[in-house]
C-alpha cells in the first residue's frame, strides 16, 4: 500500500516553499506516494499548493503568541476543535507521517499526529524558532533547521529545501540567457535588487534614488519591486546601461543568474536561495518583526559571503559608497559568492525526505516489536 505524507505550514511563502520543494522530493522517490498539505483559508497555500498538483486540505487558523504571555493560556481551548479536525484528516486520508514547517497549521498537525501515534518530523526555516516548532520539537526526535546551530532539541542541519530550479542552478551557464531574457546587456556587471515578491518601500526608493549612481559606474540594474509597488521609470540615456524595473520576476532563477551582486531582504528562503546558488548579497532586514532576518543573514555575512546593512541606514548615498564600489572589484565579488555557496546546501529536499523515510521506519519497527510483545 503507497504511503501517504501530510505536509502542515501555510501563511507565507516561507512556509510554502519548503513544504512543496519537499513534497516535490518525497514524490521523485516514490512517484505513488500520497500527500495532502494543511493550510488555511486565508493563506497563500490555497492558490499555490493546487497550481503544484497536490491536495490542499483546510483548518482553521489558530494565531499563535511569539513569546509565552497571558494569551498562550487560551490557545489549548481555541486549538480544540482545530485538533480534532485535522485528526480526522490523517485519519481519512490514512497518514503515515506528519512533517511540519511551523506557523498556525502546524501545531494542531503535531497534537493530532501525537494523538494518532503518528511519527512526527518538523522543519524549522529561521535562526529563532515559532512557537509551534518549539512544542513539536519536544515530541519527536525528527528535527531539521535551516540554518547550523539552532537550539532545538534533537536538531539536525539539513538546509532549505529548494526547487530543482534554484538548487540545480549553474549561474555562469545561464548568465547570457538570463541577462538577454531581461533585455540586459550580456557583458555589463549586474545588480539585482528585490525587496521579495510584495517588495520593500526602503529598498525601493533607495535604489530608485542611486540609479544615476549606478549610470555612472556602468552598473545595470535588474530590480523586482514587488506587485503591491510602484516605482517612477528610470530614464536611461542611449549607451547608458540598462535599469529593468519589474513588479514580479516569474522565474527567480534567472534573476539569480543574471546577476553578480544582490541588495534584498533575509528571509530564510532568500538567504538559503542565494547562498545555494552562490550569489553574495548585501542583505537588509526587515526593521519590524522579532529580528530573525538578521539572524537569517548573519552566519553568510561572517563567512564573508554577504554585506548587511540596516534598514534605517540604506540610502543612495550608503549605496554608493559601499555597495556600488564592489562592482570594481571582481575578485571581491567572485570570493564572496564561494563563501555564499560554502554555506548553502543544495540538497535539503532530499536530506528532508530522507529523514521522514528514517522516522516512517523507526515507526514501523516499534510498531513490530509492539505486537511481538
Amino acid at each position: 500500500m503507497a504511503r501517504h505524507i501530510v505536509l502542515a505550514g501555510g501563511g507565507t511563502a516561507g512556509h510554502i516553499s519548503p513544504l512543496l520543494a519537499t513534497a516535490d522530493a518525497l514524490r521523485r522517490r516514490d512517484p505513488g506516494i500520497g500527500i495532502t498539505a494543511l493550510g488555511t483559508v486565508k493563506g497563500l497555500e490555497t492558490r499555490i499548493v493546487p497550481e503544484r498538483g497536490y491536495a490542499l486540505e483546510l483548518i482553521p487558523a489558530v494565531p499563535l503568541p511569539r513569546k509565552p504571555s497571558a494569551e498562550l493560556i487560551s490557545v489549548p481551548g481555541r486549538l480544540a476543535g482545530t485538533i480534532r479536525r485535522t485528526a480526522e484528516i490523517l485519519d481519512e486520508v490514512g497518514a503515515d507521517a506528519v512533517v511540519g514547517f511551523g506557523g498556525y497549521v502546524a501545531l494542531p498537525a503535531y497534537l493530532a499526529a501525537r494523538r494518532r501515534g503518528l511519527p512526527i518530523i518538523v522543519h524549522e526555516a529561521n535562526a529563532r524558532p515559532g512557537l509551534a516548532n518549539r512544542i513539536g520539537a519536544r515530541v519527536t526526535p525528527y528535527v531539521a533547521t535551516a540554518v547550523p546551530g539552532s537550539k532545538l532539541p534533537h536538531a539536525q542541519y539539513v538546509g532549505m529545501p529548494l526547487r530543482p530550479a534554484i538548487s540545480g542552478l549553474d549561474r555562469a551557464a545561464l548568465r547570457a540567457e538570463a541577462r538577454q531574457s531581461f533585455g540586459l546587456d550580456p557583458d555589463r556587471p549586474t545588480l539585482f535588487v528585490t525587496g521579495g515578491s510584495q517588495g520593500a518601500r526602503r529598498i525601493n526608493e533607495s535604489a530608485i534614488a542611486a540609479a544615476p549612481a549606478f549610470a555612472a559606474a556602468g552598473v545595470q540594474v535588474l530590480h523586482m519591486y514587488g506587485r503591491k509597488n510602484e516605482v517612477p521609470p528610470v530614464h536611461r540615456e542611449a549607451g547608458e546601461p540598462p535599469y529593468v524595473a519589474l513588479p514580479y520576476v516569474d522565474r527567480i532563477e534567472l534573476a539569480y543568474a543574471a546577476a553578480d551582486l544582490m541588495l534584498g531582504r533575509c528571509g530564510m528562503n532568500t538567504v538559503a536561495e542565494v547562498t545555494a546558488v552562490g550569489l553574495p548579497a548585501v542583505f537588509v532586514p526587515l526593521p519590524i518583526g522579532n529580528g530573525e532576518q538578521r539572524l537569517n543573514a548573519q552566519p553568510v555575512v561572517a563567512a564573508g559571503g554577504g554585506v548587511l546593512v540596516d534598514d534605517s541606514l540604506l540610502t543612495a548615498e550608503w549605496i554608493a559608497a559601499n555597495l556600488i564600489p564592489l562592482f570594481a572589484e571582481p575578485e571581491t565579488l567572485e570570493k564572496m559568492g564561494a563563501a555564499a555557496a560554502g554555506l548553502g546546501r543544495r540538497d535539503a529536499d532530499d536530506r528532508l525526505a530522507d529523514l521522514v523515510d528514517e522516522a516512517i521506519a523507526a515507526s514501523a519497527r516499534s510498531d513490530q516489536k509492539g505486537s511481538r510483545a
